[in-house]
């Protein structure tokens, strides 16, 4: 039970927060006229990303779709197909994401698929604008996440430009520059750090 000296402090110590709230300048936004920026590791958007000759980096692994705890991503592999001439590749590994789709009517934005993608296919954007007025729209088709290509890219399919096999590209053990770019090798042994190589 509390004592009177509580029941008499309590309420004083509560408005004592309001009070010293009241007369604070206020955070308030302009939205949409403002926009605050957000943080840099903020979880917005998804984005299928490439490799520097354009090649998609998504091997259709499907283990984005697994983690996600919402079922919000539906993913369909499929094989590339090799020709002759080494055409006829989406991505430098046997399999690609042939239909990669995202419901963002049920995505909760938590990250738990970037951190299951092994090639570091999916990553998010600080995009945080994805409402609208109808539901299909919200369902983001491999087209809409797909990264633009960049100068020196190249439209998939195409033979792989970057080295012999897809452990070059994973290695980023690159043996030649993409198209007018330039070679990016690992600084000490890190795939995940790279520098451009000067030559």
């Amino acid at each position: 039970m509390a004592t009177l000296k509580e029941q008499f402090w309590d309420p004083i110590a509560g408005f004592g927060v309001t009070f010293r709230t009241m007369f604070k300048k206020t955070v308030t936004v302009q939205y949409p006229f403002e926009k605050r920026p957000t943080a840099p590791r903020f979880h917005g958007r998804h984005q299928l990303n490439r490799w520097p000759d354009g090649l998609e980096k998504c091997v259709g692994c499907e283990l984005c779709a697994w983690a996600c705890p919402a079922d919000a991503i539906y993913v369909e592999g499929a094989q590339n197909t090799d020709l002759p001439d080494g055409s006829g590749r989406f991505s430098p590994g046997e399999r690609y994401g042939r239909v990669y789709q995202i419901n963002y009517l049920r995505c909760i934005l938590c990250g738990l698929c970037i951190e299951a993608c092994p090639t570091r296919a999916l990553t998010m954007t600080n995009e945080y604008e994805l409402a609208d007025d109808n539901r299909t729209d919200l369902i983001y088709e491999k087209s809409d996440l797909l990264a633009p290509l960049l100068p020196g890219m190249e439209q998939p399919p195409h033979a792989m430009l970057l080295g012999d096999d897809e452990q070059d590209y994973y290695r980023g053990a690159y043996a030649a520059p993409a198209p007018g770019a330039t070679a990016q090798v690992p600084v000490d042994g890190d795939p995940t750090t790279r520098k451009a190589e000067t030559k």
